[in-house]
């Protein structure tokens, strides 16, 4: 029997750590094994600024997955983010010496070693190198270069830059942890490969992950990937505004938001009014849901307001550009009430949400197909694509010899501060469902040679920061 290829993918972000364990059915789609989660502490705006808690929250989610799901987690696909990161549009050539032999392999390689001369700023890395069209002597608009002639090989990528510093910090945790790192990707891009359709990016469209810490944006055009921007603000102000503007502790602010929140005002009446048990004995607060939807609508609009200025930035650069169609929202910011009708008001564009149930298998949980998901799923659907088995079947039979990882994990699941009670985010359900039938080998397709430059980059990439973590041991 082949080796099932099971796939890890590991979401870090500001407000919840989510680790999610899932396979390819024998229909193509995903079905998730397990899912773990644990309150993020030490993650702020995307950027880990506390190792030693971030490793105790990784090591809470992993431990839920692996108990939810029989299996043991040896390496996982992480997503990154934060503030600083940014993108750059950037065009190379090489000039072939023998035009009479086809392009192949090697010259897509020389390509992508002069896009890594490319001058950063102090202290940054380029993080995915995506390419765009190529052009082979002065024809523009080729998809596919390789096994054609020319002399002269180009290309437009889309260039994604961040602090090295962040990301290392994200792989030293991931190996405190116990486990490997077997991949990194941009969050916006996971998020739009778990929730936007084939079409969608043909047509043109933007993604906008509202986050608890960061709002991520993709744009799409022509099945392309045009602009990436990370936004510092996310879910987590509106709570601060929500604590602030009602003087209550944010506990109470968060689930006031989720239970009751709407970012628009005009939905509810006066007289709609929610108690909030005092603290210590004081008397109950009560509080006009039509003040917290103004203070809801007030920060909402200017997260919106900043990602919609990006998107216009992106249309202005160049006159022959058209604008997109439409735009997609995802995230746990997704799930506010009337933020749709929010964003079509300010935008004027089409707006749905994204839900990463497309690419789901029918059976599984529902939970899993929220936009606070698609993440995780996009992350996961990354892992598939790596073909590895990422995580191994616990034995029943010999559960008492091979459940050492809380040992060699260091892992003391009591000791974690707050994390099991974490206010906003309910325990993950135990996934009980054994999967009986065998899985059949995925047949790929011929790989792209975007999906090829991708990858090399990607394996080079994350080789280079393993490398640094073991010498800096």
């Amino acid at each position: 029997m082949e080796k099932e290829n099971i796939a890890v993918g590991l979401d870090i972000g500001t407000t919840k750590i989510v680790a999610m364990i899932g396979k390819k059915n024998e229909y193509g789609k995903l079905e998730i094994l397990g899912v773990g989660k644990s309150k993020s502490l030490g993650v702020a705006r995307g950027v880990v600024n506390n190792i030693t808690q971030t490793i105790q929250s990784i090591q809470q989610a992993i431990y839920d997955a692996e108990n939810n799901s029989g299996y043991k987690i040896k390496d996982v696909v992480v997503g990154i983010a934060g503030q600083h990161i940014r993108s750059i549009q950037h065009s190379d050539y090489i000039s072939r010496e023998n035009s009479e032999e086809v392009i192949g392999g090697k010259d897509i390689d020389l390509l992508i070693n002069q896009v890594h001369k490319l001058a950063m700023l102090p202290g940054e890395e380029i993080i995915h190198v995506l390419p765009q069209e190529f052009k082979i002597d002065g024809q523009s608009d080729i998809k596919e270069p390789i096994g054609m002639y020319g002399g002269r090989l180009e290309s437009s990528f889309h260039v994604v830059v961040g602090q090295a510093a962040s990301i290392r910090n994200v792989g030293r945790c991931i190996q405190s942890s116990g486990i490997e790192l077997s991949g990194l990707t941009l969050e916006p891009l996971a998020s739009a490969d778990a929730v936007l359709s084939q079409e969608e990016k043909e047509a043109g469209v933007a993604l906008i992950d509202i986050g608890g810490g960061t709002t991520d944006l993709a744009i799409f055009k022509d099945g392309i990937i045009r602009h990436t921007a990370v936004i510092p603000f996310g879910g987590n102000v509106i709570t601060d505004d929500i604590k602030e503007g009602c003087s209550i502790i944010e506990k109470q602010a968060e689930l006031l938001k989720v239970k009751f929140g709407s970012a628009w005002p005009g939905e509810n009446k006066d007289n709609e009014i929610v108690s909030i048990p005092g603290l210590r004995g004081r008397e109950p607060k009560e509080i006009s849901l039509k003040n917290l939807s103004k203070i809801i609508h007030a920060r909402v609009v200017e997260i919106v307001e900043q990602v919609f200025s990006e998107i216009k930035a992106y249309g202005h650069e160049d006159p022959r550009r058209k604008l997109i169609a439409g735009i997609v929202l995802t995230g746990g910011g997704a799930n506010l009430k009337h933020i749709k009708q929010l964003v079509e008001y300010i935008t004027g564009m089409d707006t749905r949400i994204g839900y990463p149930n497309e690419h789901l298998a029918g059976n599984s949980d529902e939970e899993f197909s929220s936009p606070l998901y698609a993440t995780a799923v996009g992350l996961v659907m990354n892992s598939i694509e790596n073909k590895t088995q990422s995580a191994v079947k616990l034995e029943t039979t010999t559960v008492p010899e091979k459940v050492t990882f809380k040992q060699d994990r260091v892992f003391e699941p009591f000791n974690i501060p707050n994390v099991t009670e974490a206010p906003t985010f309910e325990k993950v359900e135990e996934n009980s469902q054994e999967v009986k039938e065998e899985v059949e080998e995925v047949v790929f397709k011929s790989e792209s040679t975007e999906n090829k430059i991708r990858r090399s980059f990607f394996d080079k990439y994350v080789d280079k920061i393993k490398e640094f973590l073991d010498n800096a041991e």
